[in-house]
């Protein structure tokens, strides 16, 4: 009878407590909850889109172990206390991914369906083997060219993916790949040579573009703003960056921040072969499986 009693009185009790939330539940309070619970939203999903799996598990097990203690013991874990603890923890996880955050607030869009950019890659335009042979062929040769002759240069290579921001600050080409084009792009007096030339598929998509540079300090001395540059729109996009260094000619390989020095002509064929994965044949996928 003693149990019933007491059941009876916390039923009561939380009913009470029910009653009072929704009586003094007002717009804000609303708004306070939808933005709480999208904040953690966010933080579980970019956790999951870059396979933390386990830290937001993690995350997740402190989110409720400190629920759980604020409904045991509302004094020691307050209200204000645990809204800071969650805000916190969200900001800890945060810094962790810095680079893959950027990507969401940089307005990474693929490109629409039907623009001419999109119809030379991702499958709306067939091209033969040949076709995208004679693509990485000229591309080599153009930065080979420009190596000798110490022509800075810095051409991004696109899968669509690339903020609206980066296009529109150069001027639209949609022109295929000629080594002549590339190289002339990037002369010295051409108007165009200080930006960033885009390749989107089977067509150079833009030059003159001004790209994101990275905020890293730990990169060597030497690299300038075109290899800053070159490394900052690996880290909030996904391509691949090729530069040619005005200095000492020396070409370097840049993907998801990391810069390979020093590419020969073996190791930009094999860099041009893992971006056309999908039109090269088998034997090449084969041969160039460990890149992708």
């Amino acid at each position: 009878m003693g149990r019933l009693l007491a059941a009876s009185i916390d039923f009561k009790t939380l009913k009470d407590n029910a009653v009072a939330f929704f009586k003094d539940f007002g717009a804000i309070y609303a708004v306070e909850i939808c933005l709480f619970f999208l904040m953690i939203f966010f933080v579980s999903k970019v956790l999951r889109d870059n396979d933390a799996t386990k830290l937001m598990v993690l995350y997740w097990v402190f989110i409720l172990a400190g629920g759980a203690m604020h409904l045991f013991d509302s004094q020691i874990m307050t209200q204000q206390f645990f809204l800071f603890y969650v805000i916190l923890l969200s900001g800890i996880m945060l810094i962790l991914f810095s680079v893959e955050v950027k990507k969401y607030f940089w307005d990474v869009q693929p490109t629409k369906k039907g623009t001419p950019s999109e119809k030379t890659f991702g499958g709306l335009e067939t091209r033969s083997q040949a076709d995208t042979e004679r693509c990485i062929e000229k591309i080599v040769k153009a930065l080979q060219n420009m190596s000798k002759n110490n022509v800075g240069a810095l051409v991004v290579l696109s899968k669509g993916g690339l903020p609206k921001q980066v296009l529109q600050s150069g001027v639209m080409i949609d022109a295929e790949i000629s080594t002549e084009l590339i190289e002339g792009v990037f002369f010295p007096k051409a108007p165009l040579h200080d930006g960033a030339m885009v390749i989107l598929g089977h067509k150079i998509q833009a030059a003159g573009c001004f790209l994101p540079l990275t905020q890293k300090t730990s990169y060597p001395k030497e690299y300038g703003t075109r290899h800053r540059a070159a490394i900052g729109i690996t880290e909030v996009a996904n391509v691949i960056s090729l530069v040619v260094s005005e200095e000492t000619g020396i070409i370097s390989i840049v993907d998801k921040g990391n810069v390979t020095r020093y590419a020969d002509y073996d190791m930009l064929i094999m860099a041009l072969k893992d971006y056309y994965w999908q039109e090269m044949p088998l034997t090449d996928k084969r041969r160039s499986g460990g890149m992708r």
